[in-house]
């Protein structure tokens, strides 16, 4: 067998290659959009990437199956209860895909007869179906051989994560309450995922950093014996205790999410690989004010609050770059990128992503274009924690509800800043707002935002609340 995770920290995302090196069949489980990765390592062990599986609709980046399914002529596949604007084949509850068999059934080395569901020495996925975050979602249980009787490990998508279980509350606009939700994921948990052997891997679809969960641990992969006896979710307690814990203080949804399931779920234009235009400063300004771009600075924190282009939206590289970009700018919106130079190809490939594709060009060097222009320069205001005191303001928490309960600055109000943008004409324009987050980088972030709606007298808190609280 074939095994190889992709993580990308950027995103906190997994994907999954599993092949059977006697047949050569394959098959990409969660694929991100940029699949050169994925093609190179398959040629490399002579593996041939026959089907595409999603282990459900996702909301948090734009997938890759089109791209595969137009580079390999690989079928996509979903749970069952996916409905989708392209074909598909649709996965049922305890469906076997037998990589180690040929298309007539034979297994790969003798050529015919010892492939069948029984038995057979080929490496074998088996579907189940495991609705509670999404209704379509569905996990793969591996064997590296098919009557092995322990298996390998298992897939779990957005289902069962490391140190956490999904959440249950993204699809209650689309009429799906938390609570059924959550209720389905419990059975789905414990009646699919826990009767597995204890020494089962377990590799989760993401990790620490997703908003997909809220208590997602650095690890990548673990088991189901150490989830059942360390995850605070598979712990013994009622139902409605489930539902309490998993549906309480889950991270504020970025604007995108909506988004991104709707293209993964109806289809999106492929990924363009044109080469980036490169604007003057002119010309970004004339992007902004005539055809509504939005101006995104991505340099590093310290340059950004020193001098940026007034108006300017800032999400730096080195954070979670693109989750950060898609809460301050609506999707569809046109961009222009002022990123230091030779770091905005990676810039818009990190908005691919999440499916901004209209970006418009970059600005080189916007260090030197914009100490050239000073006049149109405007430098953070930032101030440390001992000074609110001497100032009659809004004070704005933008961090999680769940770190905003753990711990507050007194008379602060809680607004995430992926909701932050819904709540601006809530604010009075006319008295100074200061923001803070936990160390001083969402402050920034939301600062900037508020800058851009033309907001006159705007700070953060240097350091955040880890600087006010010692």
């Amino acid at each position: 067998m074939h095994f190889a995770q992709y993580y990308l920290d950027c995103l906190s995302q997994a994907s999954y290659l599993i092949g059977d090196q006697r047949t050569g069949r394959a098959v990409l489980v969660d694929p991100r959009r940029d699949i050169d990765d994925y093609l190179r390592d398959a040629d490399e062990v002579g593996l041939r990437i026959e089907l595409v599986i999603e282990t459900h609709i996702h909301a948090d980046f734009l997938s890759g199956h089109l791209e595969l399914a137009r580079a390999t002529g690989a079928t996509i596949a979903f749970g069952e209860a996916a409905a989708t604007g392209f074909p598909i084949r649709r996965l049922r509850d305890g469906e076997r895909i037998r990589l180690g068999a040929f298309e007539d059934g034979s297994d790969g080395e003798s050529g015919g007869g010892s492939g069948g569901e029984s038995g057979g020495e080929g490496v074998t996925l088996t579907v189940l179906a495991t609705p509670g975050h999404t209704p379509e979602s569905i996990c793969l249980v591996i064997h590296e051989h098919a009557d092995d009787a322990v298996p390998f490990g298992v897939l779990t998508g957005d289902t069962l994560f490391v140190g956490d279980v999904g959440r249950p509350d993204l699809l209650s606009a689309a009429g799906h309450s938390p609570c059924d939700m959550a209720l389905r994921l419990h059975h789905s948990l414990h009646d699919k995922l826990m009767v597995l052997p204890d020494a089962t891997r377990v590799f989760p679809a993401h990790g620490a950093g997703s908003a997909c969960g809220r208590n997602l641990s650095t690890e990548t992969s673990s088991t189901i014996g150490d989830q059942r006896r360390l995850n605070y979710a598979l712990q013994p307690m009622p139902e409605s205790e489930f539902v309490r814990l998993v549906t309480a203080g889950q991270p504020a949804t970025p604007g995108y999410f909506a988004h991104d399931a709707a293209l993964n779920r109806d289809g999106h234009p492929l990924l363009d690989a044109a080469p980036l235009a490169a604007l003057t400063l002119e010309e970004a300004r004339t992007a902004r004010d005539e055809h509504g771009a939005a101006l995104l600075d991505c340099r590093p924190l310290a340059a950004y609050t020193h001098a940026h282009l007034t108006g300017s939206l800032h999400a730096g590289l080195a954070t979670r770059f693109a989750e950060y970009a898609g809460s301050v700018v609506a999707p569809g919106t046109p961009i222009v990128l002022l990123a230091d130079p030779g770091t905005e190809a990676e810039a818009r490939l990190r908005l691919a992503r999440i499916g901004y594709d209209r970006v418009l060009g970059h600005v080189p060097d916007p260090a030197a274009v914009l100490a050239q222009e000073p006049t149109l320069t405007t430098r953070s205001r930032r101030i440390p924690f001992d000074q609110l005191p001497s100032l009659r303001h809004q004070l704005i928490d933008v961090r999680n509800p769940a770190e905003y309960e753990a711990g507050a600055l007194p008379g602060a109000r809680n607004i995430p800043l992926a909701t932050l943008v819904d709540h601006i004409t809530e604010l009075d324009r006319d008295r100074p707002v200061v923001l803070y987050c936990r160390s001083g980088n969402r402050s920034v972030i939301a600062a900037a935002l508020l800058e851009a709606w033309g907001f006159a007298d705007v700070r953060d808190v240097v350091g955040g609340y880890q600087a006010a609280v010692g």
